[in-house]
């Protein structure tokens, strides 16, 4: 059954100490109807770059409407309009701050966590993930596991050290993340690791117009993927 009176607040997300001149970040807290009654499940989404042409935010009004607690954020970096990533210890800290939103009323605090983001996103996740944190699962859309087009050197050590399950949605186009180099890497990671490719799509699960698909079909493909990987970790 869908929410049909899902609301969407924007929070102030403070940061442990001063970045970029900024004390906080701005992020999107949607709650469906409800809440928190049901299964109390809250979805994360950590955004990695400037723009990603609303695919988060159309994951998340899909998911608020759909009786999941939902939290979209950005990095200091962003909000300050600076181009250069902010380091990972940074990253990690607003991440950390990010889930802590989530619980600043312990009456309608979450019972399930789902934590995940795109690109840069994805990366700070597996590191926040690795900190501590007790979520249900991760999911990282476009992991930038490497360099564009070297698939020599991948960003891997994080996912080795993860024990929760894991979600990977990457497009065949990608070329920041080698689909057979991606394969070998999740053979050795010892959680449970689910891998869906969203076909013709790059980075940015973007498509071409030879594929016949739409950026909506693709937005629809990510949610629904998403949605039933959260299912399947909960044994619903």
């Amino acid at each position: 059954m869908v929410e049909a009176t899902a609301q969407f607040e924007q929070v102030k997300i403070p940061l442990p100490e001063p970045v970029h001149e900024l004390e906080a970040v701005t992020g999107v807290l949607g709650i469906p109807e409800w809440w928190p009654t049901g299964s109390r499940v809250s979805v994360v989404l950590a955004q990695g770059q400037r723009s990603d042409d609303g695919l988060l935010e159309s994951i998340q009004r899909h998911l608020t409407e759909r009786k999941f607690l939902t939290l979209r954020f950005g990095f200091p970096f962003l909000e300050a309009g600076k181009r250069r990533p902010d380091p990972m210890p940074v990253l990690q800290r607003t991440y950390a701050s990010a889930l802590a939103t989530l619980s600043r009323d312990p009456t309608a605090a979450p019972a399930h966590v789902f934590v995940g983001g795109q690109n840069l996103g994805a990366l700070a996740t597996a590191h926040a993930a690795t900190a501590r944190v007790r979520v249900e699962g991760l999911f990282f859309l476009g992991y930038p596991l490497h360099k564009q087009d070297d698939p020599t050197d991948v960003r891997a050590e994080r996912l080795f050290r993860i024990i929760n399950p894991m979600l990977f949605v990457q497009g065949s186009r990608d070329r920041h993340c080698d689909l057979p180099t991606l394969r070998r890497t999740l053979s050795r990671v010892g959680a449970p690791v689910t891998l869906h490719v969203v076909e013709e799509a790059d980075h940015f699960f973007k498509v071409g117009r030879k594929s016949g698909r739409s950026a909506e079909d693709v937005r629809r493909e990510l949610t629904a993927t998403l949605e039933a990987w959260i299912a399947k970790v909960l044994g619903e």
